[in-house]
């Protein structure tokens, strides 16, 4: 693929340019033919309106539970819209957070959904309730601008409120580099503010660009007229608590940590979740060493790794154009030498800091200030009320309460900060009013446990995801429990298809959505899966199939054998991750196989 000096951009092979890249050409940087649709009449847009409108944080849905019984009546389906809410290394205030609930409640459907990127979801918004939503959520100094789109996504970093100058220097450089990969056009304000941009005065603005090429743009430096092939995703962790998965992401960030101080960072480049099982070009991988940069390098190294993925990455084929496919074509090397081209000068080696270890962050723990901050489990991030628990309300009334901030993890929980010690029973007193759980009556596999919204409202699901995950869970707790490993640690991640934003490649049990049932009335019903074991809760490593197309009522009875030699043969300190990649996955899955045939009956 090449480039040229006005940011245009050819798609690989035949130079054919995928529809998606002609329609961000055409778009007038993200403007056309968005704003016309919006204001229009009617409850949807057309598909090409809503390619533009995920720039803008937001995607068109329909209730697919209901989408075969309104075509049998002749209606058109039930649209509504997601709208996510950009939050750099999930930080947010209380007004943030109940202007989001209000929003939730009144143009929503009432849930608010925190995203394994450290956002919020409103599901459930109707098209006549777009622009006031977009203009309430800047209105709170948030904002929807490329939450979604083939741009920077939301960059993530640890979010604990610990007064230390490591995590406050890392929050500072996430925040500093969400800034300066913003999207610069004036089409987001022009749409949605009718020209006025509410800026946070405290928050980094973005500079000019840094690492000047040819596929440079007077309007967007950084993206050019087309913006990215593909999203790109962007996180900052620590060695020893890799809480935001840092090699799931296009760049990771591991702090460097010498006498106290926050020094630099190991740059880990090309990771990805998303795969598609019928096209073997597709795969999912973790991020590779790239080098090691001190904190006054972080915009630069960043700005060219995006313009490096900017002027390669395949614009013909949206299935290979991420970041990942860029470094396996060429190689690691290759790919380094082309950013130090773009630097104008050599990379540092990376350190040896290998990644050790990963904290939830749930549970009471002092900040370092004289203050503590509490960790609330919230399954598979879905902030509603149901039955005893009224999660919404409690939230709610605690943030109208005290007025404190909170942040929100990639595990998708919330962390409620600054609570000063005198004050802890009486708030440990607020979760029993609103039957809200802690971490002590969570059990260990549903805290580490999550899953991807999938059906009724994402239109890529096969499967259900969020809505079965607790029951899956239900039976892993009553198998482990039999097995005497309740308390053991260990990650499930779920998704109703492959392309893994729960990401489910990398975990120690993946669940992937693999074929789709019927229920009797047509609609989609619960499927099979496919498992993957052998990654680790550390994230560093990716699982492997252990076996396809698996019923979801089986899936705990085929992991029981693996659990139960687990038990037996671990090594001491193993986690069931490490142990699955030790023995081998395949050798587990021939076990098994060998195992269930063995147990069928006899034929005549």
């Amino acid at each position: 693929m090449s480039t040229g000096g006005n940011g245009e951009t050819k798609g690989k092979g035949n130079g054919k340019l995928s529809k998606v890249e002609a329609l961000k050409r055409e778009s007038q940087y993200l403007k056309l033919p968005l704003l016309d649709e919006l204001n229009a009449g009617g409850a949807s847009i057309s598909d090409d309106a809503m390619q533009i409108l995920k720039f803008h944080g937001s995607y068109q849905q329909d209730d697919r539970d209901v989408r075969v019984q309104r075509r049998r009546e002749g209606q058109e389906p039930a649209y509504s819209f997601m709208v996510r809410v950009r939050i750099p290394g999930g930080r947010i205030d209380a007004r943030q957070y109940l202007a989001c609930d209000e929003l939730a409640r009144s143009v929503g459907n009432g849930t608010l959904r925190i995203t394994t990127r450290q956002e919020f979801q409103l599901h459930g918004v109707l098209k006549q309730d777009l622009k006031a939503t977009v203009r309430r959520i800047n209105e709170t100094l948030l904002d929807t601008l490329a939450a979604c789109g083939d741009v920077e996504r939301n960059i993530l970093c640890c979010p604990a409120p610990i007064h230390d100058r490591v995590r406050a220097r890392m929050q500072e450089d996430c925040a500093a580099l969400a800034a300066h990969l913003s999207p610069r056009a004036s089409s987001y304000w022009d749409i949605w503010l009718d020209g006025e941009k509410i800026d946070n005065p405290d928050a980094p603005k973005p500079g000019p660009a840094l690492v000047p090429t040819p596929g440079d743009d007077a309007v967007e430096p950084i993206y050019g007229k087309t913006y990215m092939p593909r999203k790109f995703k962007t996180a900052f962790a620590l060695p020893d608590d890799n809480c935001t998965d840092a090699y799931a992401n296009d760049l990771g960030f591991l702090a460097v940590v010498e006498g106290g101080e926050l020094v630099g960072y190991n740059v880990v480049v090309g990771g990805g979740m998303g795969t598609t099982p019928s096209a073997r070009k597709t795969f999912p991988a973790v991020a590779v060493e790239l080098c090691y940069v001190p904190r006054s390098e972080v915009l630069r190294i960043a700005e060219a790794v995006v313009k490096v993925q900017r002027d390669f990455g395949d614009r013909g084929d949206r299935k290979r154009a991420r970041l990942k496919y860029v470094i396996f074509d060429w190689g690691i090397d290759a790919f380094r030498s082309k950013v130090e081209e773009y630097l104008g000068g050599p990379l540092t080696p990376p350190k040896d800091l290998p990644v050790t270890e990963v904290d939830d962050h749930l549970g009471w723990h002092e900040q370092g200030d004289g203050s503590w901050f509490l960790g609330i489990p919230v399954e598979n991030g879905r902030i509603k009320d149901e039955g005893s628990l009224r999660l919404a309300s409690g939230l709610r009334a605690y943030f109208e309460r005290y007025g404190a901030p909170a942040r929100l993890t990639c595990l998708q929980s919330i962390l409620l900060a600054d609570i000063p010690a005198d004050r802890k029973d009486e708030v440990n007193a607020w979760l029993e009013e609103y039957g809200i759980a802690s971490v002590e009556r969570t059990s260990t596999v549903r805290r580490w446990a999550m899953a991807c919204p999938a059906l009724p409202t994402c239109g890529l699901a096969v499967t259900e995801s969020e809505r079965v995950l607790p029951s899956v869970l239900d039976r892993f707790e009553e198998a482990m429990a039999a097995l005497g490993l309740e308390g053991e640690r260990y990650s499930v991640h779920m998704t109703g298809c492959p392309n893994g934003c729960a990401r489910p490649y990398n975990c120690d049990i993946g669940l992937v959505g693999r074929g789709a049932s019927k229920n009797p009335d047509g609609s989609p019903g619960p499927g099979t899966y496919t498992i993957f074991l052998g990654g680790r809760i550390q994230g560093d490593r990716l699982n492997v199939l252990f076996k396809d197309y698996v019923p979801i009522d089986r899936i705990v009875d085929e992991l029981i054998p693996v659990f139960s030699r687990f038990k037996a043969e671990r090594e001491e300190g193993e986690s069931f991750g490490d142990f699955c990649h030790r023995v081998g996955v395949e050798a587990l899955a021939a076990e098994a196989a060998a195992s269930s045939s063995a147990s069928e009956p006899a034929k005549a």
